[in-house]
């Protein structure tokens, strides 16, 4: 029974595999590579790093963790990651189980608490090689997983709070819930396993004993019509994270942002809600579909929404350019650094509202101590004075935080 329906995921999965494939553009040199020495790997995974051309100061660190039957070179292959990583400068780790049937270890003794062992410890020991190769913010670790991935992205969250900030779970269980000895858990995937909040709480709560640290953010996906893991284990999962952040069992907030997906917020309505679900109508074991990526690292807080008015005043030798950068996200950006590259011929003489570092080609703004925070819908205001060999025209791109901002029409 238990190979029967271990055949039948697998074959649910390879469907899954031709669902995700599409074509995203890719950098020009950029390339995924193997790290075969990355620190403590009781379960033999293998690593792999994609680190785009344009790697963001202090960058993210997103773990991407494949479906059974997968590996970490097909996610990078067949998902929006790559493209994503590309255009907001993160790092991506992809871990690949190495094991019969390529599934992450989310049902053993060992997995199921804090360097207990098996694929959780290895994991951890691949975030901590990106932090140091790449100078990785360490407030910056995140986890996004398919299906078995999904699963592990739970088990991380719980066995390593202090590490992960927030995760992303398509198609996923409940920590905890896949406990077995046999590593499937037939009861789980179909649903049948149902406890209260409380109990659900105490899991994640014993996996890393005495914890009193920031708790990471969850958001979670799931397929009405999913037949591999059932519905079902969607709102098992609300019931978890919402009591593990003692928060209500009645969502803040409901919307679609399409028109089959139904999302609801806990604790708090905005972007930075400390769970969300989102129900996908009519959709089997087949996320994500593209889109659904962007919408994970809009909840990591990746993209950090901004746009930025360039207006200009010139003389025949010089010009002073007046610069405003808004806040057109849902979170406050805690200290900023704006990035452009002034056209040939223009060097900076003098400037104000911000620390400038170079006066000719690539420029960067740091913010200085009254104006480091801008809220939701605020602005921060600075400026320059500079000189020009006959061209006083404008940038043609502007990132803050290495995130590409809109441009405002003069």
């Amino acid at each position: 029974m238990l190979r029967s329906v271990f055949h039948a995921l697998c074959g649910t999965v390879l469907l899954l595999a031709a669902s995700l494939t599409f074509t995203a553009p890719s950098a020009a040199a950029a390339s995924l590579v193997e790290v075969t020495d990355f620190g403590p790997n009781p379960s033999n995974l293998q690593m792999h790093v994609y680190a785009p051309d344009s790697v963001a100061d202090s960058p993210a660190v997103v773990v991407a963790l494949h479906y059974c039957t997968g590996s970490g070179p097909v996610l990078h292959q067949d998902t929006e990651f790559r493209a994503l990583a590309d255009r907001y400068g993160f790092i991506v780790v992809y871990p690949s189980a190495t094991r019969a049937g390529h599934c992450f270890d989310a049902s053993s003794p060992e997995a199921l608490r804090r360097g207990g062992g098996s694929d959780p410890v290895g994991i951890r020991s691949m975030v901590a090689f990106a932090q140091r190769e790449y100078d990785g913010d360490p407030k910056r670790v995140f986890a996004v997983g398919v299906s078995s991935g999904a699963m592990m992205t739970n088990v991380l969250l719980a066995n390593y709070p202090d590490v992960f900030a927030a995760g992303a779970a398509f198609m996923g269980v409940p920590y905890g819930c896949f406990a077995s000895p046999w590593g499937w858990n037939v009861e789980c995937a179909g649903g049948r396993i149902v406890k209260t909040p409380e109990q659900w709480g105490d899991l994640v709560r014993a996996s890393y004993p005495g914890y009193r640290g920031r708790l990471p953010r969850i958001q979670l996906w799931h397929g009405t019509e999913d037949g591999a893991l059932a519905y079902a284990n969607l709102g098992e999962q609300v019931k978890q994270w919402t009591n593990v952040h003692g928060v209500g069992q009645n969502p803040v907030s409901t919307d679609n942002p399409q028109p089959t997906w139904t999302r609801t917020r806990y604790g708090n309505a905005g972007a930075r809600a400390k769970v969300e679900a989102v129900s996908v109508a009519g959709v089997g074991h087949g996320l994500p579909t593209p889109g659904m990526a962007q919408h994970a690292v809009e909840f990591f807080g990746l993209t950090t929404p901004c746009q930025v008015a360039y207006q200009t005043n010139s003389w025949n030798s010089g010009f002073t350019a007046r610069i405003r950068v808004t806040n057109t996200g849902d979170s406050p950006v805690e200290g900023w650094r704006l990035a452009f590259t002034l056209p040939p011929g223009q060097s900076i003489t003098s400037g104000w509202g911000a620390a400038y570092n170079g006066a000719s080609g690539q420029i960067s703004a740091e913010n200085l101590r009254y104006n480091a925070t801008i809220a939701p819908g605020h602005s921060a205001y600075l400026g320059l004075v500079a000189t020009h060999t006959g061209d006083s025209g404008e940038p043609n791109a502007f990132t803050v935080n290495g995130t590409a901002c809109e441009i405002q029409p003069r």
